[in-house]
């Protein structure tokens, strides 16, 4: 009598399927339905997310770095370029480390105000996961004793998640479209600090959907740091040139402080989502 053959294993438990090109209109819907249920699971009905950039740091650990490289220099019998250029560039960073303060606090407010709310687990705080001013908004929320999204992203040189996602609603992403598909589909509002090529390219997708009105919901755009914007992007000479309209700024708007920001987060949302911003 023949020898039976042994089961195939079924398509869905096959991991060298699952992970062909074959397989990528499975693994882009499984992106799309994970998170919706688990998102259901835990009554995230909306959010207000935060972009920026990766490699701002907090103070502490700036001012650190800071001390370090003073401290080698004064020892040192020769100053070289190199240690001049360091120099300069973590008095920069902390410099810039103040985003990363004003995003904790800004998050810590959001997450306070979200929760004295009638209606609970609304205005969500979302990062995209990583560290820098992502991982500055979900401590903010922490801190706060709120809970709080990461959407992170699978990355060559491995952007980890922060420790301070809330563990149910810690994701992990393939696809960059996906992510940003659920960045923008629960969002209410939205606060850009500054950043680099994601956080400019996450930016100006969100005001094109806006812009052009395939967003059928009203959403809050905050652009925070008006310095850093005005130097990177120049606005104003892209409406001079007639490549976008005046009334385009009226798309977003700046903030330079935790309480403006909030300020005009809480004051529009109430105006547009009356009934869910009740307390």
């Amino acid at each position: 009598m023949p020898k039976l053959k042994p089961r195939a294993p079924k398509a869905y438990k096959n991991q060298e399927f699952l992970n062909s090109p074959d397989a990528r209109t499975v693994r882009l819907i499984s992106e799309f339905l994970e998170p919706m249920r688990r998102f259901r699971h835990n009554n995230i009905r909306d959010t207000i997310v935060f972009f920026g950039s990766a490699r701002i740091r907090s103070k502490k650990e700036a001012s650190r770095d800071l001390k370090e490289s003073k401290k080698r220099i004064a020892i040192a019998h020769r100053v070289t370029p190199k240690m001049r250029d360091q120099l300069k560039a973590v008095q920069t960073e902390l410099e810039m480390s103040r985003y990363y303060e004003d995003a904790v606090t800004l998050s810590g407010k959001l997450t306070r105000w979200s929760k004295k709310l009638f209606h609970q687990n609304r205005f969500v705080v979302c990062s995209g996961g990583g560290p820098g001013i992502m991982e500055a908004a979900n401590k903010g929320a922490k801190l706060a004793g709120g809970r709080s999204i990461g959407l992170n992203i699978s990355l060559p040189f491995e952007q980890s998640p922060n420790p301070y996602i809330s563990d149910e609603l810690n994701f992990e992403f393939h696809y960059f479209f996906m992510r940003k598909f659920w960045f923008v589909y629960l969002a209410k509002a939205l606060i850009v600090f500054p950043g680099g090529f994601g956080t400019m390219d996450e930016m100006m997708e969100v005001l094109t959907l806006v812009q052009t009105k395939k967003l059928r919901k009203k959403i809050v755009v905050v652009l925070y740091g008006k310095e850093f914007w005005d130097q990177v992007i120049n606005l104003e000479a892209l409406a001079r040139m007639r490549v976008i309209s005046p009334e385009d700024f009226k798309l977003f708007k700046f903030a330079d402080t935790p309480d403006e920001a909030f300020n005009y987060l809480v004051k529009e949302l109430k105006a547009i989502y009356p009934k869910e911003t009740s307390e």
